[in-house]
């Protein structure tokens, strides 16, 4: 078939040099495609280093903690994947013997692995020929064959797999996999394509038809959701603050932070300190209160917007179990309270 064909020569000439490009290796290739879920190459590369340094084998995640894992995450965002890597490699060792699942139906069954890593994992290491499809797959099928079906429509995913299935090069599915996604990434990109220079120039609908910018279609998401979140940075004087482990459900799960106060709306200074007399660690102490920054700061996730306030409450002393400010680092925390501590300079 001339797409695939001339795909995986573009591809042969112009593929970015990436490390889990040279290896075959299960443990190393699932690494890379969980790291670049939702994210860009030149921000997960730095990522994927740090964990094949630190966890060089699939047994050295394994017996792992947590905590170690999230950290070495830190800033990387969409934690559930953390932590689903942790426990797909817990399943890896302890219920397959440290050997991967050669195949894509049994590659599903690891946490965290669905139609695309399985897809990926399974014809980079085994050669089986399974189509990969994400976003930039969606995009330069979209756009090439003129398809505005939703792309995070049931009736989408269906269709632009299919067709992704149809086009795979057998002979070499790793090879079209790969190239495909590269294209997507550098050539076919969201904005502003080369399409000058695009091998598939004369034969793209979208670009004959002047529909590059209008493909591939997507869904309006429901708005953000605003939340107020009040974040209260105890500080005493021997040089000690407090760090809440989030439990639960949700968005930064077992993660660290400061007591948090969340709240309907904006928090003045006079219903701030209201909140704080009556906390816990407080408990009569004589203590002074500031508020960090003036302004809200923002912190945008997925499907909610964080209006962000730190609040310093200065004390002379804290329960047994605060922790020295000069280990606060040692601790992973989401990005939000990352920041705040690189800034407050601990």
């Amino acid at each position: 078939m001339i797409f695939n064909k001339t795909l995986t020569h573009w591809y042969s000439i112009n593929k970015r040099s990436l490390p889990w490009r040279e290896t075959k290796n299960p443990y190393y290739i699932w690494l890379s495609e969980i790291i670049l879920q939702q994210t860009q190459v030149k921000q997960g590369l730095p990522y994927y280093e740090a964990f094949v340094s630190e966890f060089p084998t699939v047994f050295d995640l394994a017996k792992a903690d947590e905590s170690e894992v999230l950290k070495l995450w830190q800033g990387l965002g969409y934690y559930s994947r953390a932590r689903n890597l942790h426990t797909a490699a817990n399943y890896v060792v302890d219920t397959l013997n440290g050997l991967f699942p050669d195949n894509y139906k049994d590659l599903l069954k690891l946490k965290g692995v669905g139609d695309y890593t399985a897809s990926a994992i399974a014809s980079i290491c085994f050669n089986e020929e399974t189509a990969v499809v994400d976003g930039n797959v969606y995009r330069v099928l979209s756009r090439y064959f003129g398809i505005d079906t939703p792309i995070n429509s049931t009736k989408g995913a269906k269709e632009f797999k299919a067709l992704a299935q149809e086009l795979i090069d057998k002979e070499q599915p790793a090879e079209f996999n790969q190239a495909i996604m590269e294209f997507g990434a550098t050539q076919c990109k969201p904005k502003n394509p080369d399409c000058k220079i695009c091998p598939f120039q004369e034969s793209c609908i979208a670009f004959n038809e002047n529909r590059i910018e209008a493909l591939p279609v997507k869904i309006r998401m429901a708005k953000a959701q605003i939340k107020h979140y009040n974040y209260l940075v105890f500080l005493s004087e021997d040089g000690k603050t407090v760090l809440e482990k989030r439990e639960g459900k949700g968005i930064w799960q077992n993660l660290y932070q400061f007591p948090l106060i969340e709240t309907k709306h904006n928090l003045q200074s006079s219903e701030i300190k209201d909140i704080i007399s009556r906390h816990k660690l407080i408990e009569n102490r004589t203590y002074t209160w500031s508020e960090y920054n003036e302004d809200v700061i923002i912190h945008k996730l997925s499907h909610q917007h964080l209006h962000t306030k730190f609040w310093i409450i200065n004390l002379k002393t804290l329960p047994k179990d605060a922790i020295a400010t000069n280990k606060i680092r040692k601790f992973a925390v989401p990005t939000l309270i990352g920041n705040f501590i690189e800034s407050f300079n601990f």
